[in-house]
């Protein structure tokens, strides 16, 4: 449970880093970087513990794709909360599959 909070915490800063300043489109450039290294920086010191706490208990690919489903669901929040986008019924699909295929990767086979 370490692993998917630590996962959470560094996707809610990776999406404010990488989509935040898109409400500031008048915001020069560099300084949207500069601000978006910075909290990436935060995300880093969430994401590398977490990665290395689940090795011990899961596989890459399985790490891999826990975060690859925290990312779009925190994504899909915030798009919808902070950047004020429709959360549209192609969306949902797209997602449903991706969770099929999480149930593919972490299926024993």
């Amino acid at each position: 449970m370490k692993t998917i909070l630590l996962l959470c915490c560094s996707n809610i800063f990776m999406t404010i880093a990488w989509y935040g300043h898109l409400k500031y489109r008048n915001t020069a450039l560099f300084k949207v970087i500069v601000i978006s290294w910075l909290i990436a920086f935060a995300e880093y010191c969430f994401q590398v513990p977490a990665n290395r706490i689940g090795s011990y208990e899961f596989t890459a690919a399985q790490l891999k794709t826990i975060q690859e489903v925290i990312t779009l669901t925190v994504f899909s929040a915030f798009s919808v909360l902070y950047l004020g986008e429709p959360l549209k019924w192609n969306y949902l699909v797209g997602f449903v599959m991706i969770v099929a295929a999480v149930a593919v990767i972490f299926k024993k086979w």
